[in-house]
């Protein structure tokens, strides 16, 4: 081996920088507890940095899930007749009853009509936060009760 490593000096650097490379690691879990100790600074100061956090964090989980609509929607249309067999089916059995009366954030569980105003969303959700920030559910992820809370407040019309 130590042969090999002479004889080798570039593999001799890459094991060295893989053995010292810090080890990576998925981005941190954001929990119930940690958005309610800022969301309950909401209400008195809502344009503090809490107050914006919450309802930063609140308004791109909703971006994001239309945004993940749309490009599934573009994929569909781009695939048509390109996908396996396995896709189709799911998009099918997954998908029943949609058609040109889609709307941003129903293949994800919610619709929020419009207009909806963000505050109102946002005091919505962080009430169902506020509820489950209690034992072992407050280190559960936040992003878990915050689509779990769109869903029940905002379903789609079916």
């Amino acid at each position: 081996m130590l042969r090999l490593l002479r004889n080798h000096p570039t593999a001799c650097v890459l094991l060295l920088a893989v053995h010292w490379a810090p080890q990576s690691q998925a981005i941190e879990l954001l929990t119930i507890h940690e958005l309610v100790s800022h969301c309950v600074h909401l209400e008195k100061d809502p344009e503090g940095v809490d107050g914006q956090y919450c309802i930063r964090y609140i308004q791109g989980f909703i971006d994001g899930a239309v945004e993940t609509d749309d490009r599934i929607l573009q994929d569909m249309e781009l695939g048509e007749g390109n996908l396996d067999a396995l896709t189709e089916r799911a998009l099918r059995t997954r998908m029943l009853g949609w058609g040109n009366d889609y709307q941003p954030g129903s293949l994800a569980g919610f619709c929020l009509d419009d207009p909806v105003p963000l505050r109102e969303v946002v005091d919505t959700v962080v009430a169902d936060l506020i509820t489950r920030d209690i034992g072992d559910l407050s280190g559960s992820p936040a992003r878990v009760t915050v689509e779990d809370s769109l869903r029940d407040h905002y379903p789609c019309d079916e």
